[in-house]
């Protein structure tokens, strides 16, 4: 063979440390570990760079599956394989096939200028050599370059994500992991200045109107007190205090042995100190660990965690599911129902990021339409709810059948559905009412907000929870089970 073999060649370069150094120049620069510091952000900074650092190593891989790197390594291949006879005789065919892509071939053709009519047999395996290093400088300034692209794109996306984080404080409370985490998945969208307004305008408004925030708690704990083994995440485990024997403990003593304690030396080793002469060897035997000491042992009461079956599954951690919060968008509703609605829905928001869970808000009136607040792009989503305007009639059955249809899928199981209407409908059909028994038994919830007092009382049958929070007595809030 008249040269080293380049099938594994792109894979080399692409682990030689390149993107390990692109990671780490990344993150040294200030704005990110300044913003990183600031927002409690650094461990979902660093996961991301982690992810990127594997989607940009297969891209750069590939850098030689193009048709000019391709035919070039084919034409190698094959070459190294030939004896120095082979090689003499069909070089000139291959220095043309090498003429219109190959970065090699100037100095390839200058090589055999030099070797004409000497045909030196070491001649092949040099020239083997310089094209390997050749085809190894060239994928590698193509995938540096490769690199350097994605760098710059993914460093775009950083200063965006931090850019919507820092306008962002409404949102998520600074320190609160799960919540920063799953807001940092979904700041890669820009928000314009109306965003920003919409969003901070309905926060404004719950602090405001702290009734709805308690119901959006309320809700949000709901989920984890649910008795259900195959929900469980995680075998509980809880701190206890537990005795354990130790030698530290006083209680008894069962022995003497040489150590260095004084605190519970023999009575007779203090007779060194009498006399100035035996004194350095009392310190001698101190520094050797041999003076004469009770041994003493007892019960020591130590706080640690115990892993332990508990008899109520709530104990645990329970996988929450998601929310799906029905939002009457009817003309009816328009006011200070209608802010009542949006604001809920964003606080459901904020409980969703902070639980890890999904959130999504069906607008409905004589049409529906529907909005995933917790995806990537999910604040955009929720500044497309929060602008939108209230209009049209009540038509609950429909959304009511959607709701049932998503809820019936494993995705949704341990969900949350939440009305928030004025519930000025009529009664719902006997078989929607048995479809909603039946989610019921399978650990789902069904929650009403009323924004009216002139709601139909007979829709409130379904729902396992009903509130009412009415526009006319602002802070009033009524809790009904």
């Amino acid at each position: 063979m008249l040269g080293a073999d380049a099938l594994n060649l792109a894979l080399a370069i692409a682990d030689s440390g390149m993107i390990d150094s692109a990671v780490n120049e990344l993150m040294a620069r200030s704005q990110v570990m300044v913003v990183a510091e600031n927002r409690g952000v650094k461990s979902s900074v660093k996961n991301h760079l982690l992810k990127w650092r594997g989607n940009v190593k297969k891209r750069i891989t590939k850098v030689c599956e193009t048709d000019r790197f391709q035919q070039e390594l084919a034409l190698y291949q094959e070459v190294i394989y030939w004896n120095e006879a082979q090689f003499f005789e069909r070089i000139p065919e291959v220095l043309k096939k090498l003429e219109w892509h190959s970065a090699f071939y100037l100095k390839a053709r200058k090589m055999l200028e030099k070797n004409k009519g000497v045909n030196n047999p070491m001649f092949p395996h040099y020239f083997c050599d310089q094209w390997y290093q050749s085809l190894s400088d060239a994928l590698r300034q193509a995938q540096l370059t490769e690199l350097e692209a994605n760098k710059e794109k993914v460093l775009k996306d950083l200063y965006q994500r931090m850019e919507t984080m820092k306008n962002m404080d409404k949102v998520a409370e600074e320190g609160d992991e799960h919540s920063v985490g799953k807001l940092w998945d979904m700041a890669s969208a820009k928000l314009s200045k109306n965003d920003l307004t919409v969003m901070k305008r309905h926060a404004e408004f719950l602090k405001k109107n702290k009734g709805l925030q308690e119901i959006a708690e309320q809700l949000g704990r709901m989920a984890g007190q649910v008795d259900d083994p195959d929900l469980n995440r995680a075998p509980t485990e809880e701190l206890q205090m537990v005795e354990e024997k130790s030698d530290e403990a006083t209680d008894d003593i069962v022995g003497v042995h040489e150590s260095d304690d004084l605190n519970k030396l023999l009575p007779n080793e203090t007779m060194f100190l009498a006399y100035p002469e035996l004194e350095v060897l009392f310190y001698k035997h101190l520094v050797d660990k041999r003076l004469m000491n009770y041994r003493v042992q007892g019960k020591s009461r130590t706080l640690r965690k115990i892993r332990a079956q508990q008899p109520e599954n709530q104990q645990v951690d329970v996988e929450k599911g998601p929310f799906i919060v029905c939002v009457d968008a009817s003309g009816s509703m328009s006011g200070f129902p209608e802010q009542s609605a949006k604001a809920m829905a964003f606080a459901l928001m904020q409980v969703a990021l902070a639980e890890d869970r999904d959130c999504y808000v069906i607008l409905f009136s004589t049409e529906q339409i529907t909005y995933e607040l917790t995806k990537q792009d999910g604040l955009r989503e929720a500044s497309d709810f929060l602008s939108y305007s209230f209009h049209g009639g009540t038509d609950l059955e429909p959304v009511l059948l959607k709701s049932i249809d998503l809820m019936s899928s494993g995705k949704y199981k341990n969900a949350d559905m939440v009305v928030i209407s004025d519930f000025i409908a009529p009664k719902q059909s006997p078989e929607l009412a048995e479809k909603v028994v039946e989610l019921k038994k399978a650990k789902n919830r069904f929650h009403a907000i009323s924004l009216s007092r002139f709601g139909n009382p007979e829709l409130m049958t379904m729902f396992d929870h009903n509130w009412a929070y009415h526009p006319n007595l602002v802070g009033r809030l009524m809790k009904k089970w």
